[in-house]
């Protein structure tokens, strides 16, 4: 299968969606129009340092996506990537999609100077941190979440 990760088009919103929704059934966060046009939005305005790229097979079929933006780090005094979602469609996985993804992921986090990207996943998100593992190094930092009401 012939892979190809292309930023996100304006006429990919339909199979986005798709694969968006999936992600958020995934991790069972409630998706819905008002969050889809706001995070569509995001990615095609130029005033955000959001982005997106979508994965397709060889007949223009979406196999899987990301999200990322540019983030300040204050103690390099330099701004870095940060990988906010990447889902894969559950039939294509093992197939090497995350592989051309996260090379794609790469080369634009060298063409903004980024000396590296970081991202979080869940605890219990076994299969992709068996491809992080192999992809990446693991850091020191834990996570924690302050609500704020």
């Amino acid at each position: 299968m012939e892979i190809k990760v292309t930023a996100l088009q304006q006429e990919d919103r339909e199979q986005w969606e798709k694969l968006y929704n999936a992600y958020a059934q995934f991790y069972k966060v409630p998706m819905d129009a008002q969050i889809l046009d706001r995070v569509w939005q995001w990615i095609f305005d130029p005033q955000q340092r959001f982005f997106a790229l979508i994965a397709k097979d060889e007949a223009g079929v979406a196999l899987g996506l990301m999200h990322y933006r540019e983030m300040a780090s204050p103690l390099r005094g330099a701004y870095v990537g940060f990988l906010d979602d990447l889902f894969v469609d559950p039939g294509c996985r093992g197939s090497g999609v995350v592989d051309v993804l996260f090379a794609r992921l790469k080369e634009e986090a060298k063409a903004n100077g980024w000396p590296f990207t970081r991202w979080i996943t869940a605890e219990n998100n076994y299969r992709g941190r068996a491809v992080y593992d192999r992809l990446a190094e693991k850091t020191q930092w834990q996570t924690y979440q302050m609500a704020s009401e």
